[in-house]
């Protein structure tokens, strides 16, 4: 019954004190939130930290919450947004090294390799931008919002977050070539 309904229609339930509908809305947007977070603070157990909040505001603020001025996960992600870069302004202790990966047997063992190096490199590359140039890329590329929604998710006009998103593009292209480079150097 509760899966038909809309995200605003859970809100408006979940104000009312319904737990359900707030563990179904978890389950519809967790692993976005949690993919989100992760590309915003570069480290997995500070996003499940993030996510565990964000869903506590969404118990919070229910009432608050107007369908008539923005979409649920519009208003969600800008949620999720601040919280992260508010985290990542924190100082925090340096992560321990990820293991090394090992190497698997399956056949497409090289393609995933290759696909592992070229992510890898991806994220390095968006780890040295700017949080806020981060989310841009990661709200649209990654999270599939479009420009108007992912401006309104960032509390930015839409040309501010076009702006914001060609400059992450750029930087990000320059910090790919940069890798590149050095390592043919």
């Amino acid at each position: 019954m509760l899966k038909e309904e809309s995200d605003e229609m859970l809100m408006a339930a979940i104000a009312s004190g319904d737990q359900r509908s707030l563990r179904l809305l978890m389950d519809r947007h967790m692993t976005a939130v949690i993919r989100l977070s992760e590309r915003i603070l570069l480290a997995q157990s500070e996003a499940d930290d993030i996510a565990q909040e964000a869903f506590f505001r969404v118990w919070r603020n229910a009432a608050r919450f107007d369908p008539g001025r923005a979409r649920f996960k519009t208003w969600f992600y800008r949620i999720v947004v601040n919280l992260a870069i508010d985290r990542k302004r924190r100082p925090v202790p340096a992560p321990i090294e990820a293991a090394a990966d090992q190497a698997s047997g399956a056949p497409d063992a090289l393609a995933a390799v290759i696909e592992a190096e070229r992510r890898r490199n991806i994220e390095t590359a968006l780890a040295l931008l700017p949080e806020k140039q981060r989310a841009a890329i990661a709200l649209f590329h990654f999270e599939g919002l479009s420009a108007r929604e992912a401006a309104a998710a960032m509390s930015m006009s839409g040309k501010a977050f076009e702006s914001l998103l060609t400059r992450a593009r750029r930087a990000l292209k320059q910090q790919i070539a940069n890798e590149l480079t050095a390592r043919q150097t």
